[in-house]
Formats: structure tokens, C-alpha cells, sequence
């Protein structure tokens, strides 16, 4: 490999915004590694630019660092599966709390009550998040 292939920690880590010691941590877990050394520094390829976005990408998802790792090291593709299996469903759930609570907001932001919390709309909406939605008429939860 060509040394203008090579890159420095802190060319690798500018390029997803991270500090160069956000990737000594990741070495320190196992979930990187340098390709080499040259003269005591650490030196990338083109294979740490994917390793390294797929764990700025798994962290945005909301994996920790030790999930990834697993992730990363499972030997065995139907390992691997069966734990994104269980990652994606979490994400789905997150994803339906976090388009719910959109909604709410939504609705405060053009909500034109004194008190949002007498607002019937609002209080349907939120009724029926907290699974309230089955209480009859009379079913004041005031």
C-alpha cells in the first residue's frame, strides 16, 4: 500500500468529526485496530473509514459500545442476524415513541390553549399514548 493511502488518527477521526482519543477508546475495547504502525503512529486504511462509520452509525442507533463490539466479533452469521434482529426491533420501538412524541409537540406548537393540558385534542392524543384510549366518557383522569 501506498504511504498517501495511509492515514493518520487524526485524519481518520476528522473525517466523522470524532477526537482522536474517541478512537484509542474503540482500540481499547476491541473494536478497532491499527493497520500499522510507522515509527510509533498509528496508521488507517480504507477498511477503518467502514469499520469506523459502522460504529458512528450503530452508536447513532443507540447501540452501546459493548453491543457493538458483539456485534462486530459474533462468530457466525446466524448469531449475527439474531442479535440485529433484536437491535432493529428496539429501534422500531424507539422510532414509534419518538413519532409520538413529534405528534404531541405538533400539536402544542399550533395548539392555541391557555392550557394545553385541557386542550381535548391533546389530552386525546395523550390518553391514547398512555393507553388510556379505552376509558368511556365519564372517564376523567382529572
Amino acid at each position: 500500500m501506498k504511504s498517501s493511502e495511509w492515514m493518520r488518527i487524526g485524519e481518520l477521526a476528522e473525517q466523522f468529526d470524532l477526537a482522536p482519543h474517541v478512537l484509542r477508546h474503540w482500540e481499547a475495547m476491541g473494536l478497532l485496530a491499527p493497520a500499522t504502525r510507522v515509527n510509533g503512529r498509528r496508521r488507517y486504511t480504507r477498511d477503518h473509514v467502514v469499520r469506523v462509520l459502522t460504529i458512528v452509525r450503530a452508536k447513532a442507533a443507540g447501540m452501546s459500545l459493548e453491543q457493538i463490539r458483539e456485534i462486530l466479533t459474533v462468530s457466525g452469521q446466524v448469531e449475527r442476524q439474531a442479535l440485529l434482529q433484536q437491535h432493529h426491533a428496539e429501534l422500531e420501538h424507539r422510532l414509534q415513541e419518538i413519532s409520538a412524541s413529534k405528534a404531541l409537540i405538533e400539536h402544542l406548537m399550533e395548539c392555541t390553549a391557555d392550557d394545553f393540558t385541557r386542550c381535548p385534542a391533546y389530552r386525546r392524543m395523550a390518553e391514547s399514548a398512555a393507553g388510556l384510549h379505552n376509558l368511556g366518557k365519564d372517564g376523567c383522569v382529572l
